[in-house]
């Protein structure tokens, strides 16, 4: 085995006591009684064990861009995580009870989705960036009788809530989330991972993620979507097998890890022997410091945040390869054939919170090799095809009044919902069976993705439901105008949405931001800009998908996760 990256050690620093394992530790939980010898239940906490058992002294985590450094080896990892479980156990924690986590990506996070689980518990990650009111909703609904929360953010705790344990970050004794970790190990008495049983029922659940999409704050509730151990372990396994990754890979925290438990990465990495580095904050400076010192060879981010890696500063070729996990909204061709360029490779996966995360990868063929690199991008810009530990993915007729589903014809033309079932889907929304009965009729997940199926089975999204433009009874995607525009040479970032027209119902909008070095040469021109990425579009476009009007902004609003809010942008338009 290679040794890990000389930046991924912290020179000096000594994990707490309470940190050091044992020098009879054993990396074995409790079989269920009664359980056949053929059969284990399936928990993702295992692969923590596994990693532990064969690299004991191999870096698994490593937080570095914070006053109080830190990097853990597996076994040190191992034992602070089996202490946040006995010390979940000692505060009270039932199996099945929830437990909430208010942090950024650091350690506590990180711990947080082994140690909770190894207490046969539900991680509950709630997204930081919401309102104060809308954490205080969510902790209510999901019934959390714990949090963990890190210092920044105590300022979003309601007045009522449950007992909080607070994480100043540091790794160091003193610190209160460290004082709770070693009240853990001391409660343990050290019986070690033999007093913490494996969850008998591997359809139990373990996660508790709210869609970030249904806020209160625009007078919807959230939903909370309750995995299991079985998905959480299956779809691990996928990602890491789909992505490639495995001993030697080192995965960068650029996702946020309370955005659908991080797609499960935090179970990919453990399963791969991998090494991870968190980082608090999107930190291009940080992101290409890593890059091209810490031998980082996989991350995950949503296109946006693509966008402004590729267009850094610091951006240039890298060295070693590097793996881009690209989701949480459709990439265009142009971006994912910018970051070939400069030779990070791409898989462009698709999912959402209800698939834990992705659970369709756009894979390469054989008959890509001859193609340019641009001719490439358009096909790997498609969501593809179902994950190996998923169900076929579908695309169904939309709105069909028959109980049955019916697949749309695989033409690349005629549009239709993406529907799926199986292994990595949800268990059901949180205390709300009537949202789960309609997003599970005729026996399938319905996404609300609205895609075309082309002759090779893989599927291309062209829009949200909500998002579809309807112009003069022509549907025009948002997503295939954003990928024209895309390509107009001064932009960075386009954005589509519906615009009332009193003639033609519904006309597409266009929002742009332009690149830093483009915007001096624009400035004062903005009739002429709006001319020319018309005349631009038009030389790819129908007539009634041309934008009618275009605007040039200097920021669009995104949720904490990169998606571009449309709804937002919407909600403007409509009181024009």
């Amino acid at each position: 085995m290679a040794e890990p990256a000389a930046a991924l050690i912290v020179p000096g620093f000594i994990p707490t006591p309470a940190s050091v394992p044992p020098s009879h530790v054993v990396y074995r939980r409790p079989v269920p009684k009664n359980q056949p010898v053929w059969q284990t239940p399936l928990d993702p906490v295992n692969f923590l064990l596994r990693a532990a058992l064969v690299y004991p002294k191999k870096i698994a985590l490593a937080h570095l861009d914070v006053p109080y450094p830190v990097s853990y080896t597996y076994d040190v990892w191992t034992q602070r995580i089996q202490n946040l479980a006995y010390a979940l156990l000692e505060a009270g924690i039932k199996p099945g009870d929830r437990v909430a986590v208010i942090a950024p990506n650091c350690p506590m996070i990180a711990d947080a989705h082994h140690g909770i689980l190894a207490a046969r518990a539900i991680i509950t990650p709630l997204n930081y960036r919401l309102t104060k009111g809308e954490i205080a909703y969510i902790l209510e609904h999901s019934g959390a009788k714990l949090i963990l929360c890190d210092h920044e953010f105590t300022h979003l705790l309601p007045e009522k809530h449950a007992r909080v344990i607070i994480s100043n970050d540091t790794g160091r004794e003193g610190d209160p989330y460290e004082d709770f970790l070693l009240s853990g190990r001391r409660f343990s008495q050290e019986r070690g991972w033999p007093g913490l049983p494996i969850e008998p029922d591997e359809n139990a659940g373990s996660c508790l993620c709210y869609t970030a999409s249904l806020l209160p704050s625009i007078g919807r509730q959230p939903k909370g979507v309750l995995t299991t151990f079985r998905g959480s372990y299956l779809a691990a396994v996928a990602n890491a097998y789909e992505t490639k990754m495995d001993l030697y890979s080192i995965y960068l925290w650029i996702l946020p890890m309370f955005h659908a438990c991080g797609w499960t990465y935090p179970w990919a990495i453990t399963f791969s022997f991998g090494s991870q580095v968190t980082l608090r904050t999107v930190n291009y400076t940080q992101i290409w410091k890593h890059f091209k010192h810490s031998r980082i060879t996989h991350y995950c981010a949503a296109p946006t945040v693509q966008i402004g890696i590729v267009n850094a500063p610091e951006a240039s070729h890298v060295e070693q390869p590097l793996r881009a996990i690209i989701a949480g909204a459709a990439p265009t061709a142009h971006l994912i054939g910018s970051l070939e360029k400069i030779g990070i490779s791409v898989s462009h996966v698709y999912g959402l919170t209800e698939t834990y995360g992705p659970f369709t990868i756009s894979y390469n063929r054989p008959e890509y090799k001859d193609l340019t690199l641009e001719e490439r991008a358009v096909f790997y810009a498609r969501q593809g095809h179902g994950f190996a530990t998923s169900d076929e993915v579908r695309v169904v007729k939309h709105d069909s009044d028959s109980k049955d589903l019916v697949d749309i014809p695989k033409d690349g033309i005629v549009l239709g919902e993406i529907a799926t079932r199986g292994n990595i889907v949800m268990k059901e929304y949180f205390r709300d069976p009537k949202a789960t009965e309609e997003a599970f009729r005729g026996g399938y997940f319905h996404s609300g993705d609205l895609a075309v199926w082309h002759p090779d089975g893989s599927v291309a999204v062209q829009d949200r439901s909500k998002d579809l433009i309807i112009s003069g009874g022509e549907n025009a995607s948002s997503l295939a105008i954003e990928q024209v525009l895309s390509k107009f040479p001064p932009v960075l970032e386009a954005t589509v949405v519906a615009r009332p027209h009193p003639k033609w119902g519904e006309r597409p909008m266009a929002f742009v931001i332009l690149l830093p070095r483009e915007e001096a040469n624009w400035k004062g021109k903005e009739n002429e800009f709006e001319a020319e990425i018309k005349a631009f579009a038009r030389k790819s476009l129908p007539g009634f998908a041309v934008p009618e009007w275009v605007s040039i902004v200097k920021e669009l609003p995104k949720t904490s996760t990169g998606k571009i809010q449309k709804n937002v942008l919407r909600s403007r338009l409509a009181k024009l």
